[in-house]
This record gives C-alpha cells, sequence and structure tokens, in this order.
C-alpha cells in the first residue's frame, strides 16, 4: 500500500498531468472535436453525411441507409431525432470506425459536434508543456456563498462580444503580496471553474487563459493551486468555444504555474491565437 502522505507535490503533480496527456487524445478528448457547427435550419455540416435540421429536443437527420450513419445503434434510413446532451436520454451518432458526434444546446439552439479518434491533432500532438511545480502559487482564500441565483455575465470567445450568464456561488477573496483580490469562478459540475488571465498569457502561455477547477472547504477556505491550473479546450481545438476571462479574474502578475501551451511531436505550438 503506498504511503500517500509521503508522496510529494511535485510527484502528484506529475501524475496529475500524465493523466491530462492521455485524456486529451481520448476519442472525446479535446484534440479529438474537429467540428461544432450550430444549425439554424435544414443544411448539411462539414465533414459528415446527412442533411440536419433544428427539432424539439435536439437536431433531426435525414439520410439514406448508404449513408452508413448510426444513431442510437440504427442506421438512418429516412429521417432520425438526434436527442442533445441535455436530454434525459441522449442521443449518440456514429459515422465511422474513428468518427461519432452528439448534440449540444445553448441559447435555444442546437449544434452537432463531430469527434474523430484519428483527428490530426492527435497525430501531430506532442504534449502540454507546463512549468515546474512552484509553491508559491499554493494559496489558501476565503471563499463567501453568494445569494442563491446570483450570475455574471462571461463572454466567450467567438460571441463577438456577447455575454453569457453563468451562476456564481460564492466570491473568492485573498491578498497576495500586498494585492487583494476577489475572483469569480462559475459552476461546473460539482466543482467550480475559474476562468483567469496572467501577464504570463500571449509571452509564456496560451493567449486567452487558464482555467483552474476549485471545491470549497468545509470550514469556508477554499485551496487554489495554480499548478493544476490546464489550458482551455479551445488551445487544443479550434471548434471550442472559450469563456474568456472576466476583468476581476485578470491577474497583473505572471502566475508561473500550471499548463503553458500545447506542443505538436516536433515542439512548435500546435495553433495560436
Amino acid at each position: 500500500m503506498t504511503d500517500t502522505a509521503a508522496v510529494t507535490p511535485e510527484a502528484r503533480l506529475a501524475t496529475f498531468r500524465s493523466r491530462r496527456e492521455e485524456s486529451v487524445v481520448q476519442p472525446k478528448g479535446s484534440l479529438a472535436l474537429v467540428n461544432t457547427q450550430w444549425v439554424d435550419s435544414e443544411q448539411t455540416i462539414w465533414g459528415v453525411p446527412g442533411t440536419w435540421a433544428p427539432a424539439a429536443g435536439g437536431l433531426t437527420v435525414t439520410a439514406a441507409a448508404s449513408d452508413n450513419i448510426i444513431v442510437d445503434g440504427t442506421v438512418v434510413d429516412g429521417t432520425a431525432l438526434v436527442r442533445a446532451k441535455s436530454d434525459a436520454d441522449p442521443s449518440e451518432v456514429v459515422f465511422s470506425d474513428t468518427v461519432t458526434g452528439f448534440v449540444i444546446a445553448g441559447d435555444g439552439n442546437y449544434a452537432l459536434r463531430v469527434w474523430d479518434a484519428n483527428s490530426e491533432g492527435i497525430q501531430e500532438f506532442g504534449s502540454i508543456d507546463a512549468y515546474p511545480y512552484n509553491p508559491d502559487w499554493v494559496i489558501t482564500a476565503t471563499f463567501s456563498a453568494n445569494p442563491d441565483g446570483t450570475t455574471m455575465g462571461f463572454e466567450h470567445l467567438k460571441d463577438d462580444g456577447k455575454t453569457k450568464e453563468q451562476v456564481i456561488p460564492g466570491e473568492i477573496t485573498f491578498t497576495k503580496d500586498g494585492v487583494d483580490y476577489n475572483l469569480a469562478a462559475f459552476k461546473s459540475g460539482r466543482a467550480l471553474q475559474l476562468v483567469y488571465a496572467d501577464a504570463t498569457n500571449g509571452v509564456d502561455t496560451y493567449s486567452v487563459g487558464r482555467f483552474l477547477f476549485l471545491a470549497p472547504n468545509p470550514d469556508g477556505t477554499i485551496t487554489l493551486d495554480f499548478n493544476l491550473a490546464v489550458l482551455p479546450p479551445c488551445a487544443f481545438s479550434y471548434a471550442f468555444n472559450c469563456p474568456m476571462p472576466p476583468k476581476q479574474n485578470r491577474f497583473a502578475v505572471a502566475i508561473e504555474a500550471g499548463e503553458k501551451n500545447v506542443l505538436k511531436k516536433d515542439g512548435t505550438l500546435l495553433h495560436e491565437v
């Protein structure tokens, strides 16, 4: 049995990073997403067969059996409903041995996401460049709950300045090097998601910013270990639409901890924004 108390922070971080690199090359990992196409009328979708149209609860696809589109285990020969991921019983679409899809919802519309387990990104992927462990960026902050229903508008990369409201469960406050911080993290499943920027962006790290996933402690504190900061999905695939850091989450200092950039096998950047 492993003595977890004897495992160093550096060793835990190495395990975390190894699992991260494994996750992004999975059949539905960040590098596998090749298209996200919103459907507001009857249309075709780049890279896959069939004619797609909006419907209650998702999209419909119209195709011949020869197109070999399989929805929920059945080959489509005519028209089939593809239920969105938000449905209690979401649909799964299979286009080939490597290409799959599912439908997502947003602002009353639906989009098809297409995943390729043999995508160009997966083939080119070398590693995720990251800083060495930095104990200076492990911070104990205070978490103060907000009234139920408190929201904040977050701008997304591809939305031309429009914002999407996200529930903000509480305030995260701390002081570091004489500077007071009051950060906003939105709810992401059972965790909180902090979207932040700092002085390394566009210099040593991905220009859009980075994510940190958090959970408040029972005593009202919350630990911000920036060594666990990860690149947003849009650093791996242009088909993602990532949230942008709000003003209060933009650090004037360089946070030299966490992931930096996605690299190809030859050590060059996979892509930039």
